[in-house]
């Protein structure tokens, strides 16, 4: 056989190669799936991106009629999680409940087991919940610019806000609210965010920023006082309340979002079957309505939404953490 022979055989052998990959691909995603899919949720059962979870995974098991098993791999700020969502098989079969620590963490920590922008493929952005600024009831303001002119009068440092810890995504709004305004506010971590809301309550802390939907009975009730809204719209619950851009704060813009990402390197098909598959149960009105009573607006859409969420917040909460010298615990 001559050079030029095997030449032409090695070559007809690559495109009859390259032929059956190209057929097979459509094949094996038309497969998926065939077996139990697991989610990987980096916080607590009972929370909102576990509620989540679950409602969604129980959904596709019952249209997939495969098992959908939700795994809480808690620790470390939501660190563990994510690290477990990167490292995994990328055959399709995981996939990461991820929240808004996927982007302040990185912000926070200069060494992590996983990249947050290469270890991943985003696959949908499941909604969003509204933060608001609220004080309590022993401060005057009626209004955020009224609360801004009266933290200004006060002595540097004797005003307090509370968050469930440091780097949470209410401690570093908080922040830039108080990059935006020049304010000085001494930063109390709680343990979470019960504490943090009944220290609010109570006084002992003057400000605080939280997601709406934990706030919302004390608000009702009087018991705190809702001074804007710090996403880029106001919220049903509180039309009154205005945001911050409409309080003379435009800079200031924050809100906690929930997405799905799998781990890199998952085939393309089977992340756009996951994402057609959750764009479809979002759009059911039984499930608009659950995922309202959790506080989430619900998003969907294409990866690259989710993708522009995360580049942008990784950058900005970088910004944050610099400018504040802020450090992980």
């Amino acid at each position: 056989m001559t050079m030029k022979t095997m030449k032409i055989m090695n070559g007809l052998m690559l495109a009859a190669l390259a032929l059956a990959l190209a057929l097979g691909q459509p094949v094996w995603a038309q497969d998926y799936p065939s077996r139990q899919i697991q989610f990987i949720v980096p916080s607590t059962p009972g929370t909102t991106g576990d509620q989540l979870a679950r409602l969604l995974g129980q959904r596709i098991s019952q249209r997939w009629n495969v098992p959908v098993v939700v795994d809480n791999k808690v620790g470390a700020g939501g660190m563990i999680g994510i690290e477990a969502g990167a490292k995994a098989n990328p055959d399709g079969y995981t996939f990461l409940f991820s929240a808004t620590a996927f982007s302040t963490l990185p912000a926070l920590r200069a060494q992590l087991p996983y990249d947050p922008v290469k270890g991943f493929a985003s696959v949908i952005l499941l909604g969003k919940s509204p933060l608001v600024l609220a004080v309590s009831n022993g401060v005057p303001a009626r209004s955020a610019r009224e609360f801004i002119d009266y933290a200004h009068k006060r002595p540097p440092g004797s005003l307090n806000y509370g968050s469930p810890g440091v780097g949470s995504v209410h401690h570093l709004s908080m922040e830039m609210f108080k990059q935006q305004t020049g304010l000085f506010l001494t930063h109390i971590p709680y343990k979470g965010t019960a504490g943090a809301l009944n220290d609010l309550a109570a006084g002992h802390v003057e400000a605080s920023v939280v997601v709406l939907q934990t706030i919302l009975p004390l608000a009702q009730s009087g018991k705190v006082r809702v001074l804007a809204v710090m996403g880029p719209d106001r919220v049903s619950q509180l039309p009154q309340v205005p945001t911050l851009a409409q309080a003379g704060v435009p800079k200031v813009v924050s809100e906690a979002w929930f997405g799905v990402t799998a781990p890199a390197g998952t085939p393309a098909a089977l992340i756009a079957r996951m994402n057609a598959e959750i764009n479809a149960l979002l759009a059911l009105p039984d499930i608009k309505e659950a995922i309202a009573k959790m506080g989430v607006e619900p998003a969907g859409g294409e990866p690259r939404e989710l993708d522009a969420q995360v580049r942008a917040e990784l950058k900005m909460w970088s910004d944050i953490v610099k400018r504040g010298k802020i450090a992980a615990e």
